[in-house]
């Protein structure tokens, strides 16, 4: 009897799937929808500095060229943390690296290494001044973008462009087919900014170590952030 009754709800279960699957593959592909695709866009200046400075050692033992990098980073980071400041000027480690130099017939002949210290932050100044000042490293890289705050005020703009460029869009087609106006299907929001990368300084070793203390002069340029809106209306 058991048996019975679970083959009866076993079938009846079976039938009602089998009954939705074929109402899903009936069902009529919809009508009268539009994919729709629009942007905004807000150009502003890039007010994030990253400054890259750096130190390279060599030498027969790799035990000594890395208390070399050791020290060498020690004295940048005591005399970076003195400047240190959230925001306006914040401190980090960059590479750290050691590896070996073969000879003709791939022995091991020495060892070269790299440490770098990473200064990053809204106050252009100090971080310049700050990098004048470290004797054991030199500027290898410079790098400009947009702080967190003022991309997140920058994409809400370009949002608002994109958003009325998107109902624009799809109040003009909708008329335009003779609807009285749409419905959103769906939407997907993408952000993305543009702005020059970083920016090598080549023989900046050679120009710190000639003497000159005096700040690297800097100019950030700017950043577009752009946001596209994309999904499909429902003309009504």
């Amino acid at each position: 009897m058991n048996f019975a009754i679970k083959t009866i709800a076993a079938c009846a279960l079976i039938a009602s799937a089998g009954a939705v699957f074929s109402q899903e593959m009936s069902a009529p592909p919809p009508q009268n929808v539009l994919q729709l695709s629009a942007s905004g866009s807000v150009e502003v200046q890039q007010d994030l500095l990253v400054l890259t400075l750096g130190t390279s050692r060599d030498g027969k033992e790799a035990g000594a060229v890395q208390a070399q990098l050791r020290q060498a980073l020690e004295v940048a980071l005591q005399e970076a943390r003195r400047s240190a400041e959230p925001g306006k000027m914040d401190v980090r480690t960059g590479q750290f690296s050691l590896y070996p130099r073969h000879g003709k017939n791939g022995e091991i002949v020495g060892w070269q290494g790299r440490a770098e210290v990473v200064l990053e932050g809204l106050d252009f100044a100090r971080i310049t001044a700050t990098a004048a000042r470290m004797p054991t490293m030199a500027i290898a890289q410079t790098g400009f973008g947009l702080s967190k705050t003022e991309r997140t005020r920058v994409e809400r703009q370009a949002q608002a462009q994109a958003i009325e460029n998107f109902k624009g869009q799809a109040s003009g087609l909708a008329q335009a087919f003779g609807f009285a106006g749409y419905s959103l299907r769906e939407v997907v929001v993408n952000s993305n900014d543009s702005g020059p990368g970083p920016r090598p300084r080549m023989m900046a070793m050679e120009a710190k170590f000639g003497g000159a203390d005096a700040p690297v002069p800097v100019e950030a340029g700017k950043s577009t952030v752009e946001v596209t809106v994309s999904g499909s209306v429902q003309m009504r």
